[in-house]
């Protein structure tokens, strides 16, 4: 695949933050690298959710961190380039700072998009797909805005403390120290695929989902005009998807 003007881009699941600021800085700088060069070839950028491992936005305080990606994130729009960000499970609670200091489009449900006379449908993945009702349960009680109200009336220093000690318990975080990644997939009971599965029966027009949230790259066939993108993630992965307006690549940078 040729890079050119046209390409959109698709990554997500950076995590940052976790599992302590000197590899996320690490991590940081790398995504920076790669919008640079991605930078002269990209019509759209879309970054699927959970940029940041944990974030929470008070009315005149944000989490600490984070200045070179979104920087960077800045640069790209300031040139006319959009960047869309879909917030995933672990920053859901982002609200007006993304959009109003760096100029992002912001997204919480999944969106249709049409590039090049092709279809996608776009989101970062939980909560899609049968099971996972604990999950779905915990969603729907983190956005609820009167529990977010509350959250909010935490002192900064608090609520942001607990954030970031859950963060740095989770499972991503035990991944980015061990750099071992060990989710595995049964095609059949992916959670994705099966929504895939059934949405295409519903909307068989849809060529390409894509998705983020399961941290492994995945291209998978869904009926013979529509394919599964999971883009994979930047703690073990650092892969990302590109479009160039004909067909849709999963590539690996490299560091």
């Amino acid at each position: 695949m040729v890079d050119k003007l046209e390409n959109i881009y698709f990554a997500s699941d950076f995590h940052l933050g976790v599992p302590d600021r000197e590899s996320s800085l690490k991590r940081e700088l790398l995504i920076v690298r790669w919008l640079d060069e991605i930078s002269p070839f990209a019509k759209e950028v879309f970054l699927m959710g959970d940029i940041f491992d944990f974030w929470f936005e008070y009315k005149t305080v944000v989490p600490k961190g984070y200045v070179r990606l979104l920087g960077k994130i800045a640069e790209l729009t300031d040139k006319g380039i959009p960047v869309h960000i879909f917030r995933g499970n672990h920053d859901i609670w982002a609200f007006d700072y993304l959009k109003e200091e760096t100029g992002v489009l912001l997204y919480r449900q999944p969106i249709i998009r049409d590039f090049g006379g092709k279809k996608f449908f776009l989101g970062h993945g939980d909560g899609l797909g049968p099971g996972d009702n604990g999950y779905k349960l915990l969603k729907r009680v983190f956005e609820n805005k009167v529990n977010q109200f509350f959250f909010s009336w935490l002192h900064p220093d608090i609520g942001t403390r607990m954030g970031l000690y859950f963060s740095h318990k989770s499972r991503i975080a035990n991944i980015a120290r061990e750099q071992k990644n060990d989710f595995k997939v049964e095609m059949e009971k992916e959670m994705l695929y099966i929504f895939c599965k059934k949405t295409i029966k519903e909307q068989p027009d849809i060529n390409f989902f894509v998705f983020g949230h399961r941290h492994i790259p995945i291209d998978q066939a869904i009926n013979e005009n529509s394919r599964m993108i999971i883009l994979g993630d930047w703690v073990t992965n650092f892969t990302y998807a590109v479009f160039d307006g004909n067909n849709m690549e999963l590539k690996k940078f490299v560091q």
